[in-house]
């Protein structure tokens, strides 16, 4: 009995050729169900690379916003500063300038102090019109300057001597002068100079300034002389 190999090796062919095609069909079904896989994961493969960008924003715009803020309180605290010198500035200069001005208001009283006692030591006489004890309106700046210098110093005392002219009656020339003694008097006690400083009393007509009856004489005569002592 003769044995044949020729089905056999056709069976052996034919296991060849379906071995390759399953292999073939469980790779493209290992490749299908791997895409399908990768068709299912994409929304969070590409959330968690979304996520990782939005964490990496937050941090920059967090960052960005500390050295905003960083920057800010600088400016502020630059601005402070800035601040705080003008009104230092500003202070140190209103200082100065009432300085100033307290020294020049020094300076201007201390120059009409000087005037008036110069005024008060040249003119010491105040004139009068005829039967009249009114102080003229002339008359005011020498008395205000006699009063500046009493008031100055307290130790100051002055002697307040009414004269008149020659016509009339001895008392009533008297009572005259009391008068217009009394008139000087008053006024300086109006600029706060103290009683206790002042003393007035009259003469008359008995100590005349110019001898004479003439218009000229008569108004040297009516007068107050302010005496210190």
């Amino acid at each position: 009995m003769k044995f044949s190999l020729i089905p056999v090796v056709l069976a052996f062919a034919l296991v060849a050729c379906k071995s390759p095609v399953k292999l073939d069909s469980a790779s493209v079904e290992d490749r299908q169900a791997a895409s399908a896989a990768a068709e299912k994961s994409p929304t969070p493969i590409l959330g968690n690379s979304l996520l990782k960008d939005a964490a990496n924003s937050a941090r920059n715009v967090a960052a960005l916003d500390l050295s905003s803020k960083d920057a800010n309180a600088r400016a502020v605290g630059a601005a402070g500063l800035s601040g705080s010198a003008v009104a230092d500035a500003a202070g140190k200069s209103a200082v100065a300038t009432a300085a100033g001005a307290s020294g020049a208001a020094g300076s201007s009283s201390a120059a009409s102090a000087a005037a008036a006692a110069a005024l008060a030591m040249r003119e010491r006489i105040v004139y009068f019109d005829f039967d009249s004890f009114i102080i003229r309106p002339e008359a005011r700046p020498i008395i205000e300057a006699h009063g500046r210098r009493l008031r100055a110093d307290a130790k100051l005392h002055v002697a307040l001597e009414g004269h008149t002219d020659d016509r009339g009656g001895r008392e009533y020339n008297l009572g005259l002068g009391q008068k217009r003694a009394d008139a000087v008097r008053k006024a300086l006690s109006l600029m706060g100079v103290a009683d206790s400083q002042m003393e007035a009393v009259s003469f008359g007509k008995e100590k005349p300034a110019v001898p004479g009856n003439t218009e000229a004489a008569m108004q040297e005569n009516r007068r107050v002389e302010i005496s210190y002592r």
